[in-house]
């Protein structure tokens, strides 16, 4: 029952964490004031879990429409941006996808569920994004549909604008900008928005990795066309009201952005001065850093009670490369000492 090419893939692994200092997910390490998450809770208690929640859900995309400036009609909500990408697959025609390699796998992994074929173009050894290249490899595919993520992953780097915006307006069909990690990178790409350029971003890495909300922002035509393949109530009740709650205090999701970004450079300074790594620059919330060997810094920070993740072996771009999730202060410090007192 189950067709050949599903039984030849591997599932999404996530690694047990218990007890760890759990830096391999991208997720902010923050937890919510003690008051703001009692008055979370007392929020919720209005919920009615017997009730389907609401399906239009116009209150939601009316604040993140107004928090991003565009109409809530151009507002597309999603269980996360994994299930948006889905949507996108399902609805545009089924050309070949174009991504950059190596970045994030779930616009392959997606496409291949769907028998969807995929074509990739390979980023520069600096990992920075050649304009002419990706267009040249979506002409010749006959591209229907692009991903960018802008930062990347797991490079951790934004490419220029400029090399965004020749991208946008040369591509024949759907670009979509994935902006998973925007709280942390310098600028975003909503001014690029039309008919045939999407933006796409989640709440996950800025601290609701829990409530899996993501969400399209596009023309509104096209938004209205996504929703024919968006599953009926495919946003639970229970992360509709926090995220409506939790959007009146984003002030406080800002702040903790910011302090994130103030440790990623602390904690890149600190790992550039052990000789034996190379530390790539980073607009996100975590580090890519190429170690002499990557399984034994793998062993040897879980030893150390500390999860990473080891990005050897997902691309030839990638080798002995980790990915360190930036943590609290008290987390960095604990990579930093575990990294120095290494044999690298």
């Amino acid at each position: 029952m189950i067709r050949s090419d599903i039984k030849s893939l591997s599932a999404y692994h996530v690694p047990d964490s218990s007890g760890m200092i759990k830096l391999d997910a991208m997720e902010n390490p923050y937890d919510l004031p003690e008051q703001l998450r009692h008055d979370w809770l007392q929020h919720l208690a209005g919920v009615n879990l017997n009730r389907y929640p609401d399906a239009d859900m116009l209150p939601l995309r009316r604040k993140i429409a107004k928090r991003d400036g565009v109409d809530p009609e151009q507002v597309l909500l999603g269980n996360g941006s994994d299930e948006i990408i889905q949507m996108l697959l399902l609805a545009t025609n089924p050309g070949t996808c174009v991504v950059p390699r190596p970045t994030f796998v779930m616009y392959d992994m997606i496409s291949r569920w769907l028998k969807r074929p995929v074509a990739s173009a390979p980023l520069r050894a600096d990992f920075s994004l050649d304009a002419d290249h990706f267009l040249q490899v979506c002409a010749r595919e006959k591209a229907e549909i692009a991903f960018l993520a802008c930062p990347n992953n797991p490079t951790g780097n934004l490419w220029d604008e400029e090399t965004i915006s020749r991208i946008a307006r040369g591509l024949n069909g759907q670009l979509v900008i994935d902006e998973a990690y925007g709280p942390f990178a310098e600028r975003t790409h909503t001014h690029l928005i039309s008919p045939n350029v999407m933006v796409l971003r989640t709440f996950s890495k800025l601290g609701w990795a829990g409530l899996r909300l993501g969400y399209l922002l596009g023309d509104a035509d096209q938004i209205a066309h996504l929703n024919k393949v968006r599953m009926p109530y495919n946003i639970n009740a229970l992360t509709q009201a926090s995220a409506e709650f939790l959007l009146d205090h984003f002030d406080v999701f800002e702040q903790q952005a910011a302090v994130i970004r103030s440790e990623r450079e602390r904690l890149h300074k600190a790992l550039a001065r052990i000789k034996a790594l190379t530390v790539f620059p980073s607009q996100t919330n975590f580090l890519l850093v190429r170690v002499p060997d990557a399984a034994a810094v793998f062993t040897g920070l879980k030893q150390a009670g500390i999860l990473i993740k080891s990005m050897h072996g997902a691309d030839p771009m990638l080798a002995q490369c980790v990915r360190i999730t930036v943590g609290t202060t008290e987390e960095n410090d604990a990579v930093i000492a575990a990294l120095k007192e290494m044999s690298l």
